[in-house]
């Protein structure tokens, strides 16, 4: 009886499609794909209200500025150290914490607003706090990804992962508008909290995949200085770790500008499309990338993996290039989804790759160091972007970031061991 059920185990296991595979095969995958999925859920309900509540209270951009400064700067000064706490304690204790925190700022925020008692001061506050949150939970989250997506199931538990992130993008800033129009803008942090809270009680399982398997002796002699640059000291030892770390901290400057700068401009200004067709452009992003991640968790092993991702990005940049060309809302909307396809692709690789050269205990470091190099820069990017598009001219400015893209693309792949990494 046993051999029967093992062999109708093993059929039906056959039948279930690769990237579905982590689902069917892993109990602690459910419960970190269930909580991560949710909680993005919420997040992309409030991001869209939280620029309706700063304006309703102060009218202003230069505080919506200043709320968004006071996530980021946090958020970037943490992640080094960072690293070193999530490779030193368990680390599903540590994001159901940051859970619980940032749980109580959202039902903050809905109590404050409901009593109307919330102000621009209070808004800045509780945004240092979820971006302080934020910066410790994501190279925990990363590490759990490493020691859960075993090699039997990690390119589809990536895929699956980046695509029901993509999912909950698309519906989430839509239902958020929704909430806005029909309710209230406190309702979206109430599902926001509740969706960290059920997060949480995912995390409950995890207990066990969260604890630090580090060599004691080694630990002990190490100082708190050698800890800061362990991270560095990994890196360093891989040209495609080094490498593209150091190419994506220029990269991101050029193509988030473009982005989150130039682009609406673009569409709302130049092209003078209605505003809802900038709200398309971004969906078809996020559909290029859910179509990345589908094909992607198809196949176990992909070939030629360094070619691949940075192609990709290429694909991108060569997108953002023809843009300011063209004055076509569809054809727009289809080279942001390869912009999306692209991004999407590289960043599969990029995920899969760190989980198979980093070892487990130093994972923490590593990833925070990526997340530092590719966050850092962004808000000087921002502001380079602005100033530069004034003093050139907003079309020229993209038609040269887009080719600086495609110039730091092909400095890398100059490199043999960018190429040849497979």
């Amino acid at each position: 009886m046993n051999e029967q059920t093992e062999k109708a185990h093993h059929i039906s296991e056959k039948k279930v499609p690769h990237l579905f595979r982590p689902i069917y095969q892993s109990k602690a995958f459910r419960a970190l794909w269930i909580g991560n999925t949710l909680s993005v859920f919420g997040s992309s309900i409030t991001g869209i209200i939280v620029p309706i509540l700063v304006y309703s209270l102060t009218q202003s951009t230069v505080s919506m500025g200043f709320v968004m400064t006071a996530y980021m700067l946090p958020n970037v000064i943490i992640l080094p150290f960072a690293g070193i706490i999530v490779d030193k304690i368990n680390r599903a204790k540590l994001m159901r914490l940051t859970d619980l925190i940032r749980c109580a700022m959202a039902f903050s925020i809905m109590t404050l607003a409901f009593n109307h008692l919330l102000t621009i001061h209070m808004m800045m506050f509780i945004a240092a706090i979820l971006g302080t949150m934020d910066g410790l939970f994501q190279p925990a989250f990363s590490a759990m990804r490493a020691t859960i997506f075993t090699s039997e199931i990690r390119t589809s538990a990536n895929a699956l992962n980046q695509l029901s992130v993509q999912s909950m993008r698309l519906i989430g800033p839509a239902l958020g508008g929704l909430i806005v129009a029909v309710w209230s803008a406190p309702i979206g942090f109430a599902i926001d909290g509740l969706t960290y809270l059920i997060s949480f009680v995912c995390l409950l399982y995890l207990t066990k995949e969260g604890e630090i398997q580090t060599d004691t002796a080694r630990t002990n002699s190490t100082s708190f200085l050698q800890d800061c640059f362990g991270g560095f000291e990994v890196i360093k030892k891989n040209t495609w770790l080094w490498v593209t770390i150091l190419a994506f901290s220029l990269i991101n400057i050029c193509t988030t500008g473009i982005s989150a700068i130039i682009l609406p401009w673009l569409l709302n200004v130049h092209d003078q499309f209605p505003s809802y067709i900038y709200g398309l452009v971004m969906s078809f992003q996020a559909v290029g990338a859910a179509l990345a991640a589908f094909i992607f968790g198809m196949r176990k092993v992909w070939r030629h993996r360094g070619w691949i991702a940075y192609l990709g990005i290429a694909a991108g940049g060569c997108a953002f290039l023809i843009m300011p060309l063209i004055h076509s809302s569809a054809a727009i909307m289809l080279l942001m989804m390869v912009e999306g396809y692209g991004s999407m692709t590289f960043g599969l690789i990029w995920e899969t790759s760190l989980q198979e050269l980093v070892e487990p205990e130093a994972f923490g470091r590593v990833a925070s160091i990526d997340m530092l190099g590719s966050f850092a820069l962004i808000p000087a990017g921002y502001m380079f972007t602005g100033w530069f598009a004034d003093a050139v001219g907003s079309i020229t400015a993209m038609l040269l970031l887009s080719m600086l893209t495609l110039l730091f693309i092909a400095l890398s792949l100059s490199i043999p061991a960018i190429r040849h990494f497979d």
